[in-house]
Order: structure tokens, then C-alpha cells, then sequence
């Protein structure tokens, strides 16, 4: 679907708006990124998503879950282990995120440089 030519009806604005903000929060894309190579325990994520705690991890995968990019399996062992994998949705949204994290770094010099003229010019 072509968003530049698509007119939203005022209820599809509203949901696109919200999950937009579900994805674009700050772990969402994160966690997603990286269960982009494979499934992974709760611990192995933990250390993955720098910086994340144990209960924001915790409710970033349970929203994950609820809207289906992420499956949660329980493996029968002392003590039970828990591993989180992509869906197929969830694995789509994390080659979005990868594209638009590559369109980051390819861009941000050109970014940081337009940052640093405005600035410039703001004080003059």
C-alpha cells in the first residue's frame, strides 16, 4: 500500500498511530533485532539489548506475544527454560527495522553536518 496516496480514514489513523507507537518505542525494535538470527532465552536477550531491564524485557516480549511477532516456548527442564522466537510478522518487522536502522548509519554524518549549520545559524 502507497501511504503518499492512501487517505486514512480517521479510526485507521488512530490505530496506525498506535502501533506505531507500540513499535517505535525504545526496546521494542531492540528485542526484535535481536531475535533477528534465531531464537533466544530470557538472559541471552537481557545481555543482548543493552541497557534493558528484567521487567521492561519482560513487558516488551509480553506485548510482543500478544500481537503475535514473537512466540514464547516453554522447554520441559529443571528448571523450566523459556525461549522467545520471531513469528513470521515479527520477522518482517525486524527487516524493517534493520532497513531503517542501515538508513540511520548511511545517513547520519549527512545529518549530524545539517544539525551543526542550523545550529550555527540559530546563534547568529
Amino acid at each position: 500500500m502507497d501511504m503518499t496516496t492512501t487517505v486514512l480514514a480517521h479510526g485507521d489513523c488512530l490505530r496506525v498511530s498506535e502501533l506505531l507507537g507500540r513499535i517505535g518505542d525504545r526496546w521494542t525494535l531492540p528485542v526484535v533485532v535481536a531475535l533477528h538470527d534465531g531464537p533466544l532465552r530470557f538472559n541471552q536477550m537481557r545481555r543482548a539489548v543493552t541497557g534493558i531491564s528484567q521487567q521492561m524485557l519482560t513487558r516488551t516480549l509480553r506485548a510482543l506475544e500478544r500481537d503475535g511477532m514473537v512466540d514464547r516456548t516453554v522447554h520441559p527442564t529443571v528448571p523450566p527454560q523459556v525461549e522467545y522466537a520471531l513469528t513470521p510478522l515479527g520477522r518482517s518487522l525486524a527487516a524493517e527495522g534493520l532497513r531503517l536502522g542501515g538508513w540511520v548509519r548511511d545517513n547520519m554524518q549527512r545529518i549530524d553536518d545539517n544539525r551543526s549549520r542550523f545550529d550555527r545559524r540559530q546563534q547568529d
